[in-house]
């Protein structure tokens, strides 16, 4: 939602400054359970004071998807045992600048700014007509007494330029209060330093569980298919020498089979090939590859494509079946009658992005193929975002990270 509100309407924003009051408000009755918690430790309480830190992290973690502080929560895995999990949660540096977050009221203020500014606006705008038409010979506005044409003008003059302030704040304020939770939430240098070791260290296994599921599916496909059929081929051709002299008609339909035997062993092996790594894409690289694919596909597709290298073997290949992956979803399951897709080549990085105009409602999670795809971007330290509301559009972006 932080990038959302950031580059939003302004309707979007205030919703966004009106769920930071609710955030706030709700911090500060977390925080009250903290303390409470914390007497408790005293008296043998300590299973409530962690289930309070743990409802200040989530707390915590819900304001850093909403302002968009990367990466994740900042946390080490919580062990067994009550006593451990005290032990960690006191030696963890991010519970002390969770709890500062909810305690400071720069968010409160931060959301309330706009509100105060537009409604002292109108009460001056308001103040200011009532005691023109006689209704409020007493009148006064930031406490200045309004006792004249002048007086009133002057009021009413502030009264407009807080009105305009206070249609201003959203924007100013969301972004303001994006660099406070960052300067609050965000992990420290050392806990985005564990975190990435830990993310790396379970990316590397699951691209080598998943590389292991390729070459057993290449051996499977090898074994059922172009296998087979040169074994038949063999024996084909060796009945047919037998047959040679005997019956030599006999001996030509044997090498007749053999012959269209060993023609669609070599089909099979060119489609394990281009599953493997797409000729195409060896020759003429990722624009190539994915011209011939939207010139294949069924439902129409506009390609951006602004790549003027190319990139190393592994990474084209990543890069392609991810592109292969999305487009084949929605050509699939979205019912689109247009796909779009973009590549960017941003020099440190590629971004690919696929999006069609179809009935959205997307999850990753209900399939294999995007996990699939994930599996084979983390390989490469890359990452991939879905963004699929009910109604559309689709768009499934991905990043990867490249130096040459």
């Amino acid at each position: 939602m932080g990038a959302e509100t950031r580059g939003g309407t302004w309707p979007c924003r205030v919703r966004h400054l009106v769920i930071s009051l609710g955030v706030a408000l709700a911090g500060y009755g977390v925080f009250v359970l903290v303390l409470l918690g914390a007497v408790a430790c005293l008296v043998g309480g300590l299973p409530l004071f962690v289930k309070a830190v743990e409802l200040n992290r989530r707390l915590a973690d819900f304001q850093r998807a909403r302002v968009g502080v990367e990466p994740g929560s900042p946390y080490p895995p919580m062990p067994d045992g009550t006593l451990a999990k005290v032990l960690t949660i006191l030696g963890t540096p991010a519970t002390a600048r969770d709890l500062l977050w909810v305690a400071l009221p720069g968010q409160l203020f931060l959301a309330v700014i706009g509100a105060l500014l537009w409604l002292s606006g109108v009460q001056g705008v308001l103040t200011a007509g009532l005691w023109a038409i006689g209704q409020f010979p007493d009148a006064e506005y930031l406490g200045m007494p309004i006792t004249g044409p002048g007086s009133a003008l002057l009021a009413t003059l502030a009264a407009a330029l807080a009105l305009f302030l206070g249609l201003r704040a959203p924007g100013p304020a969301v972004e303001l209060e994006r660099r406070y939770c960052r300067w609050l939430l965000a992990p420290t240098q050392k806990a985005q330093l564990a975190a990435r070791v830990e993310r790396l260290t379970r990316t590397r296994s699951e691209a080598v569980d998943a590389s292991a599921a390729e070459l057993r599916r290449i051996e499977r496909d090898l074994h059922d298919g172009a296998q087979a059929r040169l074994v038949a081929l063999t024996m084909n051709l060796g009945m047919a020498e037998d047959l040679l002299d005997q019956d030599p008609q006999a001996a030509k339909a044997l090498i007749a089979d053999a012959r269209q035997g060993a023609h669609t062993a070599l089909t099979e092996l060119r489609d394990l090939v281009r599953g493997i790594h797409p000729p195409l894409l060896a020759d003429r690289g990722i624009e190539g590859a994915l011209r011939s694919l939207a010139m294949s596909s069924a439902v129409p597709v506009d390609l951006d494509i602004r790549l003027d290298r190319r990139l190393a073997p592994p990474l084209e290949s990543a890069a392609y079946f991810t592109m292969v992956e999305a487009m084949t979803n929605a050509v699939k399951h979205s019912g689109a009658s247009r796909i779009i897709i973009t590549v960017r080549d941003l020099g440190d990085r590629l971004v690919l992005r696929v999006e069609d105009d179809g009935r959205g409602g997307a999850d990753p999670r209900r399939g294999s193929g995007l996990r699939g795809v994930e599996r084979r971007l983390a390989a490469f330290d890359g990452t991939l975002r879905v963004t699929s509301p009910v109604g559309g559009p689709t768009i499934v972006e991905a990043e990867l990270p490249c130096v040459s």
